[in-house]
């Protein structure tokens, strides 16, 4: 779950192609895709569907952290109000995904997405440095070290949900060559490292497994009619976008525990 972006730098109506989602409806669709996952893994387990419907929530939200990172007017408040909300959410995320209100081996997503600005604020300072020779290396290197911090803080998604947001960063964009970085990336990130289920496929003739997760690329159709529109934002909006987060895993925590 990310913040509504309503610190971000004013966009001017001639800069933005009409038409599209704007980020208040990614968020919206993000945050209603989280819900499903989460009733499929707390009260509604029967319904597959609400999984499969899930998987697109991650990518979005981690687009709009990228989209956050590059607009922002202060990385550091943008920082700080993650950091309050993920030790908020901390509680609730361990009551709905453990049953007990202190369970260290699995972190809530707002960590992953700490981690991964963190990741991006180190590459831009040593970018400042003004040593072109250091970008690449610094970009690889930043993000091998995002990786493992992400798995062994075993925050959700781990090392490749870090990766997610940073691929989203590097092929920030609408290019074509951006719009291939990112649907390679998350191929790799979703059908190969996160893996996970799979589901056996029969296809002319042929039969494979093919990885649930995986469907979470489908989550760039979204993305890719993102225009650069806020649509709905202030201060308001944005904190009711972060409450969402630790309320719904509360109330359902709650309804789990009382089955």
């Amino acid at each position: 779950m990310t913040p509504m972006r309503h610190d971000t730098l004013p966009v001017r109506s001639e800069d933005v192609p009409a038409g599209g989602i704007s980020s208040f409806g990614l968020h919206l669709l993000a945050m209603g895709a989280m819900l499903c996952d989460h009733l499929w893994a707390t009260v509604l387990p029967q319904y597959g569907v609400l999984d499969w419907i899930g998987r697109l929530a991650f990518p979005i939200f981690a687009f709009l952290a990228a989209e956050g990172a590059v607009h922002t007017h202060s990385m550091r408040r943008y920082l700080r109000r993650l950091l309050i909300f993920a030790l908020i959410s901390e509680v609730p995320f361990d009551l709905m995904s453990s049953g007990v209100p202190f369970w260290p081996f699995h972190q809530n997503v707002l960590w992953t997405f700490l981690l991964a600005l963190l990741s991006i604020c180190a590459i831009r300072r040593i970018q400042s440095l003004g040593r072109p020779w250091l970008t690449g290396l610094s970009g690889c290197a930043v993000a091998f070290v995002g990786y493992e911090v992400g798995s062994l803080t075993m925050c959700d998604y781990f090392g490749p949900g870090i990766l997610t947001v940073l691929i989203f960063w590097f092929f920030r964009g609408r290019s074509r060559p951006c719009r291939l970085g990112q649907l390679l990336g998350l191929i790799v990130v979703n059908g190969w490292l996160l893996g996970g289920m799979t589901v056996p496929v029969a296809l002319g003739g042929l039969s494979f497994e093919f990885p649930q997760q995986a469907t979470a690329v489908l989550a760039l159709l979204p993305i890719w009619c993102y225009q650069g529109r806020q649509g709905p934002h202030g201060p308001a909006v944005q904190y009711v976008c972060y409450a969402f987060y630790p309320v719904h895993l509360l109330v359902l925590a709650c309804l789990a525990l009382c089955r």
